[in-house]
């Protein structure tokens, strides 16, 4: 098992999908890769506030979204694996920003009238995110990847916006280091790609960013699982296991990650279904993970030790 480093260069950046993109690194079952990422605005918002970032001449459709950094091909991921990602350390760069204006194709008015951006001092070590425009604000930070995502069977430029069964753009606050991602592969060698860094972002991402930043390193370890069936993105976090339902409406997304949990818990305990249903009104959690993509997030969760067995 190798652990590779990633350089943050104009090689290994793109902002699309597809699966006819080439990989700038190829790597073994088990390995693990030290990235480095730019924001998702490419930079552009961090060298107005003062910072450095690597300053890059976007090539059109291949890099109209977020920054992403890869793909990486994983050598032995065949179509119908699913990609085992382990996260490790997550260090944020030291400059963020937040955008909030009007939603104008949102069905209800939130009476937004102006754009703004806030920009943020984030102190890693001290884990705090502080404003840098004289709002007086301090808040604690939650580091995580918004964009974590294999390719899908589909040749791009695909957008990186809306989230995929294959991952993508979930913005899913819960994904911090310590938890294991799972994601279902369609193409051989999984082609991986990550970015779109997040400080801190709240359940639902309401303004549409969270604080988006670099990051100065992710260490993320890959491993293809053979046996493990999952048909949408699922993870074990410190908040619990949860499972990622994704739809073009709440309810869709919401049925689909209340689906794939009471899948878990009739296999997991060996129950019938309607009587894993009933045990998940009781124990999961459905969250709103985001509103912001154009296809709609719901998580649940399922926290560690809620269910238990009785001796028998």
């Amino acid at each position: 098992m190798t652990t590779h480093d990633l350089p943050l260069e104009r090689r290994t950046l793109h902002g699309c999908f597809g699966s006819n993109l080439s990989p700038v690194l190829e790597i073994d079952d088990g390995d693990t890769i030290i990235f480095h990422t730019l924001d998702a605005g490419w930079g552009e918002e961090v060298r107005r506030r003062g910072g450095t970032a690597l300053e890059v001449e976007k090539d059109g459709e291949r890099d109209s979204g977020h920054a992403l950094c890869g793909p990486v091909r994983v050598r032995g991921a065949e179509a119908g694996d699913i990609l085992e990602v382990q996260i490790g350390q997550i260090r944020p760069g030291p400059i963020g920003w937040t955008w909030a204006g009007p939603r104008p194709w949102m069905a209800y008015d939130l009476r937004v009238r102006k754009d703004v951006s806030i920009g943020w001092e984030l102190d890693a070590d001290a884990g705090t995110a502080t404003d840098m425009d004289g709002l007086g604000i301090q808040l604690r930070l939650a580091p995580f990847m918004g964009v974590m995502g294999n390719a899908p069977d589909e040749d791009g430029p695909l957008p990186t916006g809306p989230p995929r069964r294959v991952g993508g753009n979930l913005d899913c606050r819960l994904l911090v280091s310590s938890s294991t991602l799972w994601l279902p592969i369609e193409v051989e060698g999984a082609l991986f790609s990550v970015g779109d860094g997040h400080a801190l972002q709240g359940d639902g991402e309401a303004s549409n960013t969270a604080i988006e930043c670099a990051m100065e390193r992710v260490e993320l370890t890959f491993s293809v699982r053979k046996h493990k069936a999952v048909a949408f993105p699922e993870a074990q976090t410190p908040a619990g296991y949860i499972t990622l339902g994704l739809g073009y409406d709440l309810d869709t997304a919401a049925a689909s990650a209340l689906d794939q949990m009471v899948r878990r818990i009739e296999g997991k305990y060996d129950l019938p279904r309607s009587e894993a249903m009933a045990l998940a009104s009781l124990v999961v959690h459905l969250h709103v993970t985001q509103i912001a993509n154009g296809v709609r997030g719901v998580h649940a969760i399922l926290p560690d030790g809620a269910i238990s067995r009785l001796e028998t």
